[in-house]
């Protein structure tokens, strides 16, 4: 009995295992597709910051950054095909309705995360930058290492992306039902305070200007989300007609 009971849990795990490999490649296959064009994307991270000379202060560090820059664009480059694998993993527990909502989400997730990153490299790292460094005016001028530079960006990058994928994610549990749409509007002063302590998490900086630049479009897409719940519900509850309705005999 106990054997029998065992047997689902080590299929369970065969699957991970070999879920967890498929990723690994995928990411490896990025990394390898992403290191020849490093120090093209280095320019382009560069860019947004005018007049800064990077400097590196160890023997290994460009080349470490070098290799990190290159994990992190193999890494966004395997992520739709990391979606999918969860996807594939977990769905064998949903429903067949569940699995419809969850594969037509499937599109806008590479959207959503590609409009987040942008969203922060073109409007919200000037201002962050020009910020952090002329804060210090004629005091000290900014020696930055090429290693911390590639970091905070990265971060910022990656955090606005997953940040915008806020309405998917809510839509999704609308549709199974886990949230409502008025408890979404209920819970809307409790959204405006995480967004903002988010916007602190995800800046480099500790000024209200770059934080709102964060925490605003965090607010608008929770309203996003908010109608397009209100959008889900409203259709789900139209009636369907059954396809087993015997059909009325006309009258004589």
């Amino acid at each position: 009995m106990n054997q029998d009971k065992r047997r689902p849990i080590l299929q369970h795990l065969g699957e991970l295992k070999g879920r967890l490999i498929k990723c690994l490649i995928a990411v490896a296959v990025g990394i390898g597709i992403s290191f020849p064009f490093c120090p093209q994307i280095f320019e382009i991270l560069k860019s947004r910051a005018e007049g800064i000379d990077l400097i590196y202060t160890h023997v290994v560090e460009y080349l470490g950054t070098y290799m990190k820059l290159a994990l992190y664009c193999g890494v966004a480059l395997a992520l739709p095909f990391v979606i999918y694998q969860v996807i594939m993993f977990i769905s064998p527990g949903l429903k067949a309705r569940e699995k419809r909502y969850l594969y037509s989400l499937m599109p806008a997730v590479a959207l959503l995360f590609i409009s987040g990153v942008a969203f922060a490299y073109f409007i919200l790292l000037p201002p962050a930058l020009n910020f952090l460094l002329t804060f210090s005016g004629e005091i000290a001028r900014p020696l930055i290492t090429i290693e911390n530079y590639v970091s905070v960006i990265i971060r910022l990058l990656f955090a606005m992306g997953l940040v915008f994928e806020i309405p998917l994610v809510m839509s999704f549990l609308n549709m199974i039902g886990v949230v409502t749409p008025q408890w979404m509007t209920k819970n809307r002063k409790w959204a405006f305070v995480v967004a903002f302590i988010l916007g602190a998490a995800i800046t480099p900086t500790m000024d209200p200007v770059n934080q709102t630049l964060v925490a605003a479009p965090i607010i608008i897409l929770w309203e996003m989300s908010i109608c397009l719940a209100k959008l889900i519900q409203k259709r789900q509850r139209r009636p369907v007609p059954s396809e087993f309705e015997a059909p009325t005999s006309p009258s004589h």
